[in-house]
């Protein structure tokens, strides 16, 4: 009898069956995670290729039908599928989007559990929010999705969607499920390192076309001053190839001098201290390497030699480039060639001093021409007064006729000259005006005054309208009326019959001095010439008229100094109109006393009108310091004539003893001797610190007036001044003033 024992094993083959499957399922999931480790896609920093390797991998791994990759926007608002496989389709989508405010719960489970394993969607807490509008949709019955983590934040989720009936998840499918989102992590570190890595290759690659073709020579030199590399235009300036130039000392190009030195010292201690600045306040270093290499930075000229022997003359800019722990690692020189700069300049510095060197020869010129003119031109008139007083006898008719023609042609002369040197003043820059606040009505007066005269000579009629607004000007007083004597008496000669007015208007800006004549009238197309210095408009005119066009340049000139200009209109055969304009300044010049002012109208009356009541000298004495003969003789005879006492020396040099014997009432002195010689003008100040010789009148005699600072030169020891050619009137303007 045999006996069989049975025993029922489906538990245990069904259970090995089991272990054998989570076995096979756990070596899947081992290799598909080596097979992904290994893969060379993810070397190439492709994340778009990476994705749809890892999806791919997932998916037939866990045997799910789609996997899919989510990451959060910059807002952080929403999560957006950038790949999405389907194993039916075999397709890759993206483009799906998540808004946090909609699905709370999911969001908040994503930041907390290291996976999200539902079972059953519907049911599950964390996903059941999503059934109706996703996950009802698109069958899904269960879902694995795993959070995406980067460098401590939460960037994404990777979904594992199955489609069918219920799935539960075993721990070694979420431990897969973790790796692939670590993968992720890991292809998005690769792709954003890549994208680094050649925007760091572009820029090398842009930087390096850059220095090669720049044309300004860049070297980059070490912090012992040995050349490291250079491009080729500093190769060209210097004459040499990179090779020759590698490893020298960048000094042994370039000529250093000795504050070099200096500048280098600074450079590098400005460095140190905003290093230690920066260390101090526990700043990162690269944040101020831009601010580092833009203040610290020096720029010098320099010659260079160059390999043939000559010479290079470059501008150098040297700043400091720091390495990555902020310390200084390079110096970067920008050198640019500048010779043919520096030989324009060279150029220019001649021509300027070839020109500055006319400009003073041409002023020693006029002055000297000035000076040997007047010389003689102050005997001629000065004598021909003294024929016209009849101090050395009786003329006749005719004789007196000669003497007033004598007279009136120094007269021309010496306007011309004066016109000249003020032309030449003015456009050398040297003339200062002296601007104060006048009275519109006054001047005008004075110049009408002045031509009245001529005008009548002619049969004119002479005329003056002053608007009441018009009542102050701000200008310097001796310019103004010599501009308007200027156009007054230039309208007078070109007007042979009818009238010449003079019309001041205020104007927002500032006044209007308008001369109008009815005479001979002026061409269009010749106002271009009208302003230059030594032209009259038709030459058949210099004969008709005399003058040499001085006057309208000379007018135009002066009223450009004031800020303002001269403007003309005019019509041939019926006359024309010159408008002088003068701005008003926001801030008038250095006020001048009207107290200390000469009359200029006694200057410029003819000597005919001298007074026929000369002052009766009682016993007065005068010491005349005078260099020029001539005006010494010219003084010397009229006032000996008029019954004075005086006594001549020709220089300053006896002065005070000439003082103390003579026992002078008056003095007359040369300006000139002072100008030339300090001693004198210190003779003046022993003068006037003696008590009993401090009220002694001196009065100065000068080729024209003085100016401002020429009259502060002498403080306290002048009273008054005589402008050369000395006329009657003027000198006994000066006897009344200290003696009646």
């Amino acid at each position: 009898m045999q006996v069989v024992s049975t025993r029922d094993i489906t538990d245990h083959n069904q259970a090995q069956e089991a272990l054998r499957i989570r076995e096979n399922s756990r070596r899947k999931q081992s290799q598909a995670l080596v097979q992904l480790a290994r893969s060379k896609t993810f070397q190439q920093g492709n994340l778009n290729a990476v994705l749809k390797e890892i999806t791919e991998t997932a998916a037939q791994t866990l045997l799910v039908e789609r996997v899919g990759v989510w990451l959060y926007n910059e807002e952080r608002s929403k999560i957006e599928c950038i790949n999405l496989y389907d194993v039916k389709t075999k397709e890759h989508t993206f483009g799906n989007s998540l808004l946090k405010t909609d699905f709370p719960a999911y969001f908040q489970a994503l930041e907390e559990e290291r996976t999200i394993a539902a079972d059953n969607v519907r049911n599950d807490p964390k996903t059941q929010e999503l059934s109706e509008s996703y996950f009802s949709v698109l069958g899904i019955t269960s879902i694995l999705d795993a959070p995406i983590w980067l460098e401590g934040h939460l960037i994404g989720v990777v979904c594992h969607e199955h489609i069918g009936e219920g799935r539960q998840w075993t721990l070694e499918e979420e431990s897969f499920a973790g790796s692939i989102a670590d993968f992720v992590t890991l292809a998005i570190e690769a792709s954003e390192r890549n994208v680094v890595q050649e925007a760091l290759r572009q820029s090398e690659a842009q930087f390096r076309a850059i220095f090669e073709r720049s044309s300004i020579g860049i070297g980059l030199i070490d912090m012992k001053a040995q050349i490291v590399d250079t491009n080729l235009a500093l190769c060209e300036i210097l004459g040499y190839s990179r090779e020759d130039l590698y490893g020298k000392r960048f000094t042994d190009y370039i000529s250093i001098e000795r504050e070099d030195l200096k500048l280098y010292k600074r450079l590098m201690s400005g460095i140190r201290t905003e290093l230690k600045r920066t260390s101090r306040d526990g700043l990162q270093p690269s944040k101020h390497q831009e601010q580092l290499v833009e203040r610290h930075r020096i720029e010098i000229e320099r010659p260079c030699q160059h390999q043939n022997g000559s010479l290079v003359w470059t501008h150098i800019s040297v700043s400091v480039i720091p390495g990555s722990n902020g310390e200084p690692e390079f110096f970067l020189a920008m050198i640019e060639d500048i010779t043919e700069r520096k030989q324009t300049e060279l150029k220019l510095r001649a021509s300027q001093e070839a020109a500055e060197a006319a400009s003073r020869a041409k002023t020693e010129f006029l002055a000297t021409m000035s000076h040997e003119l007047r010389t003689p031109l102050n005997a001629i008139m000065g004598l021909s007064q003294l024929l016209q007083q009849e101090i050395v006898g009786s003329l006749n008719e005719k004789q007196n006729e000669y003497v007033s023609c004598i007279y009136s042609s120094g007269e021309h002369l010496l306007a011309v000259i004066n016109d000249i040197l003020d032309l030449s003043k003015v456009e050398a820059g040297k003339e200062e005006l002296l601007l104060s606040s006048l009275s519109v009505a006054d001047i005008c007066n004075y110049a009408i005054w002045t031509v009245r005269d001529r005008a009548s000579e002619k049969g004119l009629q002479l005329s003056c309208e002053i608007d009441l607004e018009a009542d102050i000007c701000i200008a310097d007083e001796r310019r103004i009326k010599q501009m308007l004597l200027n156009l007054l008496t230039n309208a007078i000669k070109f007007t042979p019959a009818g009238e010449v007015s003079l019309v001041v208007k205020k104007v927002l800006q500032g006044i209007t001095f308008t001369v109008s004549d009815t005479g001979i009238g002026i061409d269009s197309s010749q106002f271009q010439f009208l302003f230059e210095p030594f032209k009259q408009l038709d030459s058949r005119l210099n004969r008709q008229y005399e003058g040499t066009g001085l006057g309208l340049a000379l007018t135009r000139k002066l009223a450009r100094l004031h800020g303002g200009d001269v403007t003309v209109t005019s019509t041939v055969g019926k006359g024309s109109q010159f408008t002088l304009f003068l701005p008003n300044p926001e801030h008038p010049g250095n006020e001048i006393d009207e107290t200390d002012e000469i009359d200029e109208t006694d200057q410029e009356a003819n000597f005919t009108s001298s007074s026929s009541s000369p002052v009766i000298p009682t016993n007065k004495t005068i010491l005349l310091v005078e260099e020029e003969e001539n005006t010494a003789t010219v003084l010397q005879d009229y006032l000996h004539t008029i019954g004075y006492q005086v006594k001549w020396i020709d220089n300053g040099n006896d002065f005070l003893k000439q003082v103390q014997n003579f026992q002078p009432d008056l003095v007359f002195f040369d300006f000139q001797l002072v100008k030339k010689d300090v001693h004198i003008w210190n003779l003046l100040k022993i003068l006037r610190k003696e008590p009993y010789r401090q009220h002694l009148p001196i009065v100065m005699t000068t080729f024209s007036e003085p100016l401002e600072e020429e009259i502060a030169m002498l403080p306290g020891s002048a009273n008054d001044y005589l402008v050369k050619p000395i006329h009657i009137v003027q000198l006994e303007s000066i006897l009344m003033r200290y003696f009646s």
